[in-house]
């Protein structure tokens, strides 16, 4: 990969690990439905008009933009709103990938290799050193929201596959548009218009900032360039950079909310990056390794 191809990853892969950091900021001021509300309206409009409709069809884009806006965004924001801080929230939420595993093996009939199981019982451990976290930052209703919202994003991840569309930019502004409605409906059925009503009476210039950053540095920006990269090089080289996510999301929590970093959450981060390390790029990195082993003695 290029030197700049390569910063520009690392730079996608730090903006969506301090995006956690930045929805706990607006959710000081907008409520979490409301809030994943607007990032999806704004990922939507005007881009609806610019970008033509992908090539799938409509129970595609309208499942997916149910699943990815209420059952992963809507959820997390609830999680952060919970109290559960925003670095632990970055972390957790990387268990879609082992949940993607478990249902791709269900639903395409694809069998788990050792690798993956080995991986999938190393971030359990991390899983299991972040409950017992007392300083604060840690919610049970929090982590079972972010565990759920994890879960939405793996059946996201399916319907996106079945989808098997390449106009992935497309994809995301068009199922972006069945996101809001449902956001919105549901934040007045849990808190009527007191939501509303602190929309319109506390809105900050550090809610607006929010805002602008998760739909276009974040959600279009991002996604933009890193599809881009995925079509340009091998997705065995693009990929693991994703393990850097949650490393961003712990350090955008500690500088911004200024988190403390016991040993235990350097215990789960450890765990839960290696585990994914191990149970997604475990095998091509021990192919890789042999190949080289036999052409060296060629």
């Amino acid at each position: 990969m290029k030197s700049y191809h390569l910063l520009l990853a690392v730079l996608i892969t730090a903006i969506w690990g301090i995006n956690f950091s930045v929805i706990k900021l607006g959710l000081t001021a907008i409520d979490p439905f409301i809030l994943a509300g607007i990032r999806f309206t704004l990922c939507a409009l005007p881009a609806l008009f610019i970008v033509a409709k992908p090539d799938v069809g409509w129970r595609y884009l309208i499942s997916y933009g149910l699943v990815f806006g209420i059952g992963v965004w809507g959820l997390v924001n609830l999680a952060i709103k919970t109290g559960l801080s925003a670095g632990i929230a970055s972390l957790l939420l990387q268990f879609s990938a082992f949940f993607t595993i478990v249902l791709g093996s269900w639903t395409f009939k694809e069998k788990l290799t050792g690798y993956q199981m080995a991986g999938i019982v190393i971030a359990a451990g991390g899983l299991a050193s972040i409950i017992f976290i007392t300083d604060g930052s840690v919610t049970l209703p929090g982590l079972a929201l972010v565990l759920s919202g994890a879960i939405a994003w793996s059946i996201a991840n399916i319907i996106n596959k079945k989808a098997a569309t390449r106009q992935v930019f497309g994809f995301l502004v068009w199922s972006s548009a069945f996101s809001p409605i449902p956001l919105f409906l549901l934040d007045y059925l849990v808190n009527g218009t007191a939501g509303y009503t602190a929309l319109l009476t506390q809105m900050d210039s550090r809610a607006i900032l929010s805002i602008l950053f998760q739909v276009y540095p974040n959600t279009l920006f991002g996604y933009w360039i890193w599809n881009a990269l995925l079509k340009q090089y091998p997705v065995s080289t693009v990929a693991p950079l994703s393990l850097l996510v949650p490393l961003f999301g712990m350090l955008g929590s500690v500088l911004i909310f200024d988190e403390s970093l016991s040993p235990s959450k350097i215990l789960a981060v450890v765990l839960i990056v290696s585990g994914l390390a191990v149970g997604l790029y475990g095998l091509r990195v021990k192919n890789a390794l042999f190949t080289a082993y036999c052409r060296s003695k060629s």
